[in-house]
């Protein structure tokens, strides 16, 4: 990490020259503002990175409530004593500090949109450095336009800037780091106070520093959510991608069973949800689970109703896969009144469509939709497999359900494993396929069983006859490998415990007819009779 971080810096280490006239062009004159904590950082008596972020609203409240303007550059005003002092060797090695005093009227800004508004703040401290042009302005715009603003400044031997008390160890910091590509802070509330400072100044090279020292760092709930917020925050919002994808990845590992964790995720602030919903590696019964825990989420936090479609609208509904919900699902969509219509129809009719593909064809738009920030096409690692299903009235109820399962998928069963489908529906009534990795009982060896279940609905019985069928080289046609008549009751179960007639080596083989390009086609049929 520090070769990648020390990478990530601009230059070679000018150390020796920090605040040593020898070396040294300018002065910088830093004025240090009262604060409601003078003279500490916000890092300072700071056990956690929460006490970290309050100390820093608090202070940004202050701020407001004050109308200071952080960081101002300031015409100095007509002293000589710091000229004077620029050729004493005994004050040049150290940083100078001279006494409070009140910088009204007479200071003006240097900003070129003249922006800043400067009332009189009282200044508690004064720090003088002395400073190398070239240096600070190759690192930060901020300095360059201070050396070269046209100016009688840009000719004299000094500057000014004004900071609050709370930012002086940091601005140094920043400063050093200019020089020497290093810093001396340890914890996650001092290095982002330096990388809060450094955007300020506008010195990506320490921003991005400061990403990589706190990537090396063990990183929380806590830490992984407020770096997920940082581009709200600064300007520099490239130079903290490097901490940004560790965070999103860290959130994703582990919450990635939303049902075990689901009341800590629905107590995540949106960035968090935005990072974990866009993982493919969710372990989720299916995206249908995903469109009701973000309407209740949604719920939860935005309790209007103008509110909650925005954000609906605006940043929540590009999570949700459309096309991988189920058709009775996306019926529900169309009538969900916290969605734009508009924007429901649209979004149902696309997964339709989706649905209406031949397989390679979906398989191809996933694979180009892989890419893309959405996602929408690429199935998520569904704990009940999606299944796409044919349904007929006449003349007798009637449905045909394709489940495919990746050969990998498959090796996962061995030797005791379940790979449940989606729900489907026969005359009203919910059933499921699962794929087994069980025992023959007459050889005794491992081998892959397919079943079909009726979900659990009172005292419902239904006579159903079914046939299994998978597709089987060469003709890659299905072909009928077991057929049944069964009266079904709530949570009751029927199938074939070896559906190939193979033992588990041989149906994992590399010349097993039944994978076509690494995939296993099923089929299941069933019929109603009354």
């Amino acid at each position: 990490m520090d070769s990648d971080a020390n990478r990530m810096s601009d230059g070679g280490n000018f150390g020796f020259a920090f605040n040593d006239s020898n070396f040294s062009d300018r002065v910088l004159r830093i004025e240090i503002l009262a604060g409601s904590s003078d003279s500490k950082s916000d890092c300072e008596g700071c056990s956690s990175l929460a006490d970290w972020a309050r100390n820093r609203k608090r202070r940004r409240e202050d701020l407001k409530k004050e109308n200071i303007a952080e960081g101002q550059i300031l015409d100095q005003p007509d002293t000589d004593d710091i000229l004077g002092r620029e050729n004493d060797d005994e004050e040049a090695v150290g940083i100078i500090e001279e006494s409070p005093s009140c910088v009204g009227d007479e200071a003006a800004t240097h900003n070129d949109d003249s922006s800043w508004s400067i009332n009189c703040s009282t200044v508690v401290r004064v720090k003088i450095l002395h400073i190398s042009s070239p240096i600070l302005a190759a690192k930060s715009p901020f300095f360059y336009k201070l050396f070269s603003n046209g100016k009688n400044e840009s000719e004299e031997r000094h500057a000014t800037i004004r900071i609050n008390s709370s930012e002086e160890m940091a601005v140094i910091e920043v400063l050093n780091f200019m020089y020497t590509n290093t810093l001396t802070a340890t914890t996650v509330p001092a290095v982002l106070d330096v990388l809060m400072a450094a955007d300020k100044f506008e010195v990506a090279s320490c921003v991005r520093h400061c990403s990589w020292v706190l990537r090396s760092m063990p990183m929380t709930p806590e830490s992984a959510l407020f770096y997920l917020e940082l581009p709200s925050s600064i300007l520099m919002v490239e130079a903290v991608q490097p901490l940004m994808d560790p965070a999103k990845q860290y959130l994703v590992d582990r919450y990635k069973d939303i049902i075990q964790f689901q009341e800590e995720v629905m107590a995540l602030p949106i960035a968090g949800i935005e990072a974990i919903l866009s993982s493919d590696d969710l372990q989720v019964t299916s995206e249908d689970a995903i469109y009701d825990f973000l309407l209740k989420w949604a719920r939860v936090h935005h309790p209007s109703p103008e509110d909650r479609r925005e954000i609906l609208s605006r940043r929540l509904v590009r999570l949700i896969r459309f096309p991988h919900m189920t058709c009775r699902k996306l019926r529900k969509v169309l009538t969900c009144a916290d969605i734009d219509h508009e924007a429901a129809s649209s979004l149902v009719l696309e997964a339709l469509y989706f649905k209406a593909e031949a397989p390679h064809r979906q398989r191809a738009m996933a694979a180009e939709d892989s890419s893309a920030t959405s996602r929408r096409f690429v199935e998520r690692a569904y704990i009940y497999r999606p299944v796409k299903v044919a349904e007929f009235e006449l003349p007798q109820p009637q449905c045909v359900v394709y489940l495919d399962l990746k050969k990998e998928e498959c090796g996962d069963l061995f030797p005791s494993g379940r790979i449940y489908s989606q729900a489907f529906h026969l005359d009203g009534q919910g059933f499921f396929l699962s794929a087994h990795c069980n025992t023959d009982q007459q050889s005794n060896f491992h081998c892959l069983g397919l079943f079909l279940g009726m979900q659990e609905k009172g005292s419902v019985t239904l006579a159903v006859d079914y046939e299994f069928a998978a597709r089987q080289k060469p003709t890659e046609e299905f072909s009928s490998k077991y057929r049944g008549h069964y009266k079904f009751v709530g949570g009751k179960a029927v199938g074939y415990r070896n559906l190939f007639g193979l033992p588990w080596h041989s149906f994992m083989a590399d010349d097993c007819p039944y994978f076509i390009n690494g995939i296993l086609h099923l089929r299941a049929e069933l019929t109603l009779r009354h």
